[in-house]
Order: C-alpha cells, then sequence, then structure tokens
C-alpha cells in the first residue's frame, strides 16, 4: 500500500489490525505511525488503550500479551512498538500477525532497513494488514520533495532555495520537515519562500553557500569564489572539505555530462542531469568556460582533495587552507 493511501484511510478512520512499516526514510515510517498514535483514539480514550513501546525494551511474547488485550470503553486499542528493527525475537509475532485481534491496532516501526518480505512475518501481515515499505529518496529529487511538502501547505518555492536547503540540510527528510515548520511558522502562507527566507529562518547564507560557490567556479568568477571560500574557510564546521569536495564532484560531473549531451535542448538537459530546468543555463556556462580536458583536470583535484581531507597525504594541513588551494588550482 502506498504511503498517500495508508493516511487517507487513516483519515476516513478504515484502520488494520497490523501495520508493519519499515524501510531506509525513517520519515514516513513516523509519519504513519504519528498519524495513528494522534486521531484513531481520543484523549480520553488513550489513557486506558494506548501503549507506546520500544523494541530494545520488550520482546515478541510481551508484545502478544499488549495486543491480546480488549479495548475499555473504546473500540480500539493501540500498540504502537517504535524502533523494532531492535526486536530479536521479531519473526515469533508471525504467529500474531495469522490471527490478529480485531479490535487491537499493532503497529511496528522496523526503521533504517528493509524487513525481509521472504519471511512469515511479513507474508502473514501482507494478508491481514499493512506492509509498507519506505523509499530512500535520492539526493536529486529532495528539491522535488521540498516543493511538494510546502505546496501542500500553502507555499512555493523557487529552485534556487530548494537547492540551498539540499545542499545544507542534505537527505534526511525529517531534518527537512522541522526546518520547514519552521519556515511555514515565521512566514506568512502564501509566500513564495525565497533565498532570504532560508537565509532568514534556517541560517543559511544565501551569499555563501556551496551552490554559490559552484556557480562562480563555474563562470570562473575568480573574486566571489575566493570571497565564498574564505568563508567557509573561517566557518569550516558548518562548511566541512569532505562535504564541499562531494558537492563540486558531483556539479563538475554533470558539467561533464553536458558536454557529452547531444539534444541541448533545456528540458532534455535537465532530464538527463536529473536537475530543474532553471539550473541548465548555469551548465551550459560552465561547460563554456571548461572543456573536457580542463573537466577531466578538476575531476581528478577533487579526488586528490578528497583523500587529503581524510588525511591521506596532507596530516598537518589546515582543511581551510586546502579549500583555498583546491579552489585556487581549478581556477588556474
Amino acid at each position: 500500500m502506498k504511503y498517500e493511501q495508508i493516511l487517507n484511510d487513516i483519515e476516513n478512520k478504515i484502520y488494520y489490525p497490523v501495520y508493519l512499516l519499515s524501510g531506509e526514510e525513517s520519515y514516513f515510517v513516523d509519519r504513519i505511525s504519528d498519524e495513528i498514535e494522534n486521531n484513531i483514539l481520543s484523549e480520553t480514550e488513550k489513557e486506558f488503550n494506548q501503549n507506546i513501546l520500544y523494541g530494545r525494551d520488550v520482546d515478541a511474547p510481551t508484545i502478544v500479551s499488549y495486543a491480546k488485550r480488549y479495548p475499555m470503553m473504546a473500540n480500539y486499542q493501540v500498540v504502537i512498538i517504535k524502533e523494532a528493527q531492535d526486536l530479536k525475537d521479531i519473526e515469533d509475532l508471525a504467529g500474531y500477525a495469522e490471527k490478529p485481534l480485531e479490535s487491537t491496532v499493532l503497529v511496528l516501526c522496523y526503521k533504517y532497513k528493509k524487513i525481509d518480505k521472504r519471511k512469515l512475518l511479513a507474508k502473514n501481515v501482507q494478508k491481514k494488514g499493512v506492509l509498507y515499505e519506505s523509499p530512500r529518496i535520492y539526493d536529486n529529487k529532495v528539491p522535488d520533495w521540498i516543493m511538494n511538502n510546502l505546496k501542500s501547505k500553502g507555499y512555493s518555492i523557487t529552485p534556487k532555495a530548494a537547492a540551498m536547503m539540499t545542499e545544507f540540510l542534505g537527505t534526511s527528510l525529517s531534518k527537512i520537515s522541522n526546518e520547514i515548520s519552521k519556515l511555514t511558522i515565521n512566514v506568512p502562507r502564501g509566500t513564495e519562500i525565497k533565498d532570504v527566507h532560508i537565509e532568514e529562518n534556517i541560517g543559511i547564507s544565501k551569499d555563501y553557500n556551496v551552490f554559490e560557490l559552484q556557480k562562480a567556479l563555474g563562470s570562473k568568477d575568480v573574486v566571489k569564489a575566493n570571497k565564498i571560500i574564505n568563508y567557509f574557510a573561517a566557518n569550516q564546521k558548518d562548511n566541512p572539505l569532505v562535504k564541499v569536495v562531494a558537492i563540486l564532484y558531483g556539479y563538475f560531473s554533470k558539467v561533464m555530462m553536458y558536454h557529452q549531451i547531444k539534444d541541448k535542448n533545456r528540458n532534455n538537459v535537465a532530464s538527463i542531469l536529473s536537475v530543474n530546468p532553471f539550473f541548465v543555463a548555469d551548465y551550459q556556462l560552465a561547460a563554456r568556460r571548461y572543456t573536457m580536458k580542463n573537466l577531466m583536470r578538476v575531476i581528478s583535484l577533487l579526488r586528490e582533495y578528497d583523500m587529503k581531507s581524510k588525511g591521506v597525504g596532507s596530516v598537518s594541513t589546515d582543511d581551510g587552507q586546502l579549500m583555498k588551494e583546491l579552489v585556487f588550482k581549478i581556477m588556474h
């Protein structure tokens, strides 16, 4: 069952006796679990009929004993097992999942990895309840997720602002969701979120970030690139060399790909590079500034400084100095 369908069913008071929620992306697991926790029972009913347990603290027989209780003055009782991946005997729940109590809603939050669907527990849950696998979201899909999430809340966001959030916050949807909540508290509904809003509410500098650095390098704007890298060198905690190198590697790899694309139509390029069409002009400009030979040298430099960032061949050199060296060599 898909994520949206599960939430829609909960909203329409369609409940299942067992939910097995697993997968690498914990955000979707937590959202479904929270919806069940917050919406099936009233506050009064929760006192006697809702139990939240943790996998490291219980075992399968204990969970079954909770699940087999009947609700008191309510239609359902809810049992939520958080961090169910810590349950050493989770497969022993297969027997209960085969014949679950219809008045119990048992939720197993098996996070950060996939449950083995070949085993009996998953098979039985699939027959009687909801087996959900939370998909990992890839880097190039995160900006679209941010845009859609904000759209559902009555906001829009510029591609640049979405890219800034992605580069600064990474791919953790839980972390991104928390920052979006800050935005929606402080910015009026209906606003188009821009880089200035990101700076004011999340703390990402609109002028000194990796996105602006790669743009400066792509256009060979020496002054701007040096200003940004000096800022990074002075704020290494927020801009570690290993992160900067990884993002620049991805950027210049896409510039190489751009050179090899025959159909330079904007939408075609955006599709192949997995970027928003808004950014295609930046790759066009970078491709004019860097030949394939130049780019091979840049990729080689990035690999070299990636090793140095991990202490190989540069034990005594400060990361800030390494960043400055790297940018100088790329530009010259």
